[in-house]
């Protein structure tokens, strides 16, 4: 069994943007700047936002927060989003979901410049990276491939099943799983919420990848031995031996099922770290396009 760590390899992606960044300042080129929005006072959001600054600050970017708070309205919101969407010192920005239920999450996320969308929701990246054409992937889901890569996990004929259907990772996993290429060539099955006898088809997966969000959803016996296990989900599950009160949970009863499999993401520590590193990388790709249409 071999641990897939998040950890480490968006550590070694960091290195390699770091060094990127560094050739800019050398020859006095503008770095790459984020911008992430959050409304709200959300705590999670406010971490992850929180974790994405100071790896902007690892690499050496520009990052901006900006922070609005729970009562913004949508106007107000949009209003934010074509100001970003039109300052050029910004090559891409986030809004960090979810959003208050006063706001259209789908309006504001279409509000967002399809070149400054670095996490890859808009309807236009999202078609691009459907037809195979270079655009800026999920950052979630490019995560994924990154890991598999990096590891040389095949993937080519294999059967791979995608538990959860979201725009954010479980449905451009199974459209990318599935695309020519490598990590890709795979058989895809999308399961969710309807499916029925889904230890029937998890237990023929050569490939599992689940986000769905349920805490030790899949146990040992749904998985044939051998099979590769990608853990997308994160719960924080009431634990009152925590010294926080929680411990972060995965979709993956980790403890039995890493006995049977060959690959296995760790929660924390797998998908996690690489969703961030992946999201730099795509800050770097927009800049670079921003920098190519500007000569």
């Amino acid at each position: 069994m071999t641990i897939l760590d998040g950890k480490k390899v968006s550590n070694e992606i960091k290195d390699e943007i770091t060094a990127e960044v560094n050739k800019m300042k050398a020859n006095g080129e503008k770095v790459p700047h984020l911008a992430a929005v959050i409304v709200g006072n959300d705590g999670a959001s406010l971490t992850y936002v929180g974790s994405k600054v100071r790896a902007c600050e690892r690499v050496g970017f520009e990052s901006t927060m900006v922070r609005l708070s729970n009562t913004t309205s949508e106007v107000e919101l949009l209003d934010k989003i074509e100001e970003l969407n039109e300052n050029k010192e910004i090559d891409g920005f986030i809004i960090q979901l979810p959003l208050p239920p006063q706001i259209n999450t789908q309006k504001v996320l279409m509000a967002v410049h399809p070149d400054k969308d670095v996490d890859g929701f808009h309807p236009m990246n999202f078609g691009k990276m459907a037809l195979d054409m270079s655009t800026f992937i999920p950052a979630t889901p490019f995560g994924i491939l990154e890991l598999l890569d990096r590891y040389g996990v095949e993937t080519k004929g294999k059967h791979t099943v995608v538990i959860g259907r979201s725009h954010i990772v479980g449905r451009p996993m199974s459209i990318l799983m599935g695309r020519r290429g490598f990590p890709g060539n795979s058989t895809v099955t999308l399961t969710h919420s309807h499916t029925k006898n889904i230890t029937q088809i998890t237990s023929q997966a050569d490939i599992i990848i689940s986000a769905l969000g349920i805490p030790n959803f899949l146990k040992a016996e749904m998985i044939k031995d051998d099979a590769v296990v990608i853990d997308v989900g994160i719960t924080r599950v009431p634990d009152e031996n925590s010294t926080k009160g929680y411990v972060i949970t995965g979709d993956v009863d980790f403890k039995n099922v890493s006995k049977k499999v060959s690959y296995i993401t760790p929660v924390p520590g797998g998908v996690g770290p690489m969703t961030i590193a992946m999201l730099l990388k795509n800050t770097l790709l927009a800049r670079e396009r921003h920098r190519a249409s500007s000569i």
